[in-house]
């Protein structure tokens, strides 16, 4: 796959591709010190991916507990019509984009196949019923449009979030390290705002599904071979870092 633009907004990325996952993970470095920069990169980055599959100008993106909104405006400086759902006030921030719902991702209030694109980013690692959660992403969706689904899943290096990659050694012993290095209690708390899903039980679960097909399956960061990595069972909850789904829905 090739971005019409790369994740600096110039011509010659390629993902995947060393140069851009090098990129991204230059920007996530920074990212509590230039948050905004971090964000807005992942954006493009993440605009690119779905735009490989068709331009979004002129259609509907919903996307699904995109936070402060960084997605939604750049899906929206590409002509789409973005609407941002978010259920957590407090990661809207200041400035959320106009016309954001806060609503849970659980029950969008949305009339069935209602978007071209269903968009979530990093946000299936925080729900407990991640069936429930991709069942409401496709009923919105209409039939031949796009689901765009990427978490981070919980063996890979960074399924502990903040507390990573203490989880290794256990949930509580990673929030106790994390308590006594910082001195503050950690944001995510497994079994309330972060949950333990993998890959491979994540692909069955597409898989059988009869309203979608999947057209990707692929780590979202990896520099090559980014497809061939979730394919070998046990190692792809490791290696994958972050998984990246594209379904498409399918008619009824």
């Amino acid at each position: 796959m090739t971005a019409a633009t790369g994740v600096n907004g110039r011509a010659g990325f390629r993902d995947p591709s060393p140069a851009r996952s090098l990129a991204l993970f230059r920007a996530f470095l920074r990212e509590q010190s230039d948050p905004e920069a971090c964000y807005a990169l992942l954006a493009r980055d993440a605009a690119d991916q779905v735009e490989a599959y068709g331009k979004v100008a002129g259609k509907v993106v919903v996307d699904v507990g995109g936070g402060s909104g960084h997605f939604t405006r750049e899906f929206r400086a590409r002509g789409a019509q973005a609407l941002l759902f978010e259920p957590d006030t407090t990661e809207l921030g200041q400035d959320p984009p106009a016309g954001t719902v806060v609503a849970d991702g659980y029950l969008l209030p949305l009339p069935d196949a209602s978007a071209d694109v269903t968009f979530s980013s990093n946000v299936l690692e925080h729900v407990a019923d991640r069936d429930t959660f991709v069942s409401e992403l496709v009923r919105v969706t209409r039939p031949g449009g796009l689901i765009y689904v990427a978490f981070t899943n919980w063996l890979s290096p960074w399924g502990g979030h903040e507390w990573a990659p203490w989880h290794y050694l256990g949930a509580d012993r990673a929030q106790a390290r994390y308590r006594r290095r910082t001195g503050r209690a950690p944001k995510h708390t497994l079994g309330e705002n972060l949950f333990a899903h993998h890959i491979g039980a994540t692909l069955r679960h597409v898989r059988a599904r009869d309203d979608v097909s999947v057209v990707a399956a692929r780590s979202r960061y990896w520099p090559f071979l980014a497809e061939a990595v979730t394919r070998v069972p046990g190692v792809r909850e490791f290696a994958t870092w972050n998984l990246l789904l594209i379904l498409r829905r399918c008619p009824p």
